[in-house]
């Protein structure tokens, strides 16, 4: 009777779903799309968005972020911080169940306890999984292999670092670090991507792979809202649209609850050139924005071993950055959605971004010019061709950036390659000069400054342009090392200035979060780094 149940729930959603009236019914589902497609449920595997959003909706952690990027307490209530910020000691919650499966005694979800995100951790760090969030755990202290995390009793647990590292406690705040039951990554093994078992505010009901997802509510959560237990939610459904215009088309019909970010097939339908919504649509739909952790760039190989063109000049990478206008440029190719790129390398919307500093570069065809002579190429004399790389989705912005430089005397050649081939090409540091942009992965500027460290080179680093600057390495060193926050903003000020003066990068704007949701839909929030969490989101 149960298993009939359980189906005929299903089958409910999957009809409620499909409706467009349904928030009119006495069960309140949250629909999205999600055109990228869900690949794992497996938090071990969640490193883009779309494995992200949905498996922050079905895992708990120790800490969590707030909508500020401010690290809250999740299952664990407190911790502590030794004074040299290498060890730290976390109190659990004992009210923390994971979710009912027949992997548990009578298939209920036992409580979580310390010993259970020891093994977790050390899941992730098996070699023989392979899970890309590898990384995460780079700064523990290792001994030939056997990392220092360990539960101390079913409450606490420690994690020893091998030296301090301010941006840990955000780590963990990461879907990589969610806790899973060893009985069901045991009793599943690769299938467990399909069968996950978390402690979060969701669970999974249904997955049809590139059709539907649905996630029900875990009526044994362990968060309230005051008196009122979370989630609001009964469930929540994804779909897998892969056309935009046709996701766009539902939103719009009210089919769907939320639209994250925005294509060029429908941006000038939906905003104005201000990136404001346009007067038909106020009112019927509700439009959130915020800066985004994400810069987007072009990056120049400044590596003299590698290259041999004039782009290993000062004063060409720095005319580059003169010889165009960003904000133009985001006026008529973005709708203004996002901010020019007009400083240095940390986004708006980091705590260490410095509004009062400007390192940056203006639209300034005088001094442009200036540079190109003093680099020996008055108006681009016996200047040779410079090769642009770049995929087919920023074509438009990298044309207009051609056209502008080409006007004062260079000659940018544009070359489109598939997305997965730049990538490749950019790894292994064969272009000369390539379209980029570097979302973080948690909300410190170190994500954005360990780019240019001289020891990250790629390929087995982020340093894709293979800068090397002394002072910089320094000063980088040292912020690592550093637990002022007021002292370690200041450093990580003066190596972005340092990156604008050699400019190895050409910036061209910081992005936006672009959330549009149904007027019925309360308490959704935002954030910089565009997580969705559902805990505490209403429907009407």
């Amino acid at each position: 009777m149960k298993v009939r149940n359980n189906i005929l729930f299903v089958f409910t959603l999957f009809l409620y779903a499909c409706n467009s009236s349904f928030s009119n019914s006495d069960k309140s589902i949250f629909k999205y799309n999600e055109a990228a497609g869900i690949s794992s449920l497996d938090p071990a595997f969640a490193k883009n968005l779309a494995n992200i959003w949905a498996c922050n909706q079905i895992y708990s952690g120790l800490v969590k972020f707030n909508d500020n990027l401010q690290v809250e307490p999740s299952i664990a209530k407190s911790w502590t911080i030794s004074d040299d910020a290498m060890t730290y000691t976390f109190l659990l919650r004992n009210d923390v169940c994971f979710h009912d499966n027949e992997v548990f005694e009578n298939g209920k979800g036992r409580k979580v306890n310390a010993f259970d995100f020891e093994y977790s951790f050390n899941r992730i760090v098996d070699a023989d999984l392979a899970s890309p969030g590898l990384w995460v755990f780079n700064n523990v202290e290792n001994c030939d292999g056997l990392y220092s995390f360990v539960a101390l009793n079913d409450s606490v647990f420690r994690i020893k670092l091998n030296k301090a590292f301010p941006a840990f406690l955000g780590i963990l705040a990461m879907q990589y670090c969610a806790v899973v039951p060893h009985e069901a990554t045991d009793f599943y093994q690769v299938d467990f991507r399909r069968n996950p078992v978390g402690a979060g505010p969701f669970e999974l009901k249904l997955w049809e792979e590139g059709t539907k997802m649905v996630l029900v509510r875990n009526n044994n959560y362990f968060e309230k809202e005051g008196n009122s237990q979370l989630p609001y939610l009964d469930a929540i459904s994804i779909t897998f649209l892969i056309d935009r215009q046709s996701a766009f088309l539902h939103f719009i019909q009210g089919n769907l609850d939320l639209m994250s970010g925005i294509d060029a097939s429908y941006k000038d339908e939906l905003l104005t050139k201000r990136g404001e919504l346009k007067p038909k649509y106020l009112g019927k739909i509700n439009m959130i924005s915020q800066p985004y952790l994400n810069t987007e760039y072009l990056g120049i190989l400044v590596d003299e071993n590698r290259v041999s063109s004039p782009l290993k000049l000062k004063a060409i990478r720095q005319a580059i950055n003169y010889g165009f206008d960003r904000e133009k440029m985001m006026k008529y190719l973005r709708n203004n959605i996002g901010e020019p790129g007009l400083r240095g390398i940390i986004p708006r919307g980091l705590p260490s971004f410095d509004n009062d500093k400007n390192y940056g570069y203006n639209y300034d065809l005088d001094k442009a010019r200036c540079l190109l002579a003093e680099a020996g190429f008055p108006n681009g004399e016996g200047l040779p061709p410079i090769k642009l790389s770049t995929n087919s989705e920023y074509l438009d912005l990298c044309e207009y950036i051609q056209h502008s430089l080409n006007e004062i005397g260079f000659d940018i050649q544009i070359d489109v390659n598939p997305s997965a081939a730049l990538s490749e090409l950019k790894a292994q540091a064969k272009l000369a000069f390539f379209r980029a942009s570097w979302i973080a992965d948690y909300p410190d500027a170190e994500n954005y400054l360990s780019m240019f460290y001289s020891n990250n080179f790629c390929p087995n680093g982020s340093n894709y342009t293979h800068f090397r600057n002394e002072e910089f390495d320094l000063l980088y060193e040292n912020s690592l090392a550093e637990t002022n926050d007021y002292t370690r903003f200041k450093m990580y000020s003066s190596m972005d200035s340092i990156i604008m003066e050699e400019a190895p990068v050409v910036i061209l704007y910081y992005d936006q979060v672009l959330r549009f949701v149904q007027p019925t839909i309360k308490g959704i929030g935002s954030n910089a780094i565009n997580l969705l969490d559902l805990t505490r989101v209403k429907k009407n």
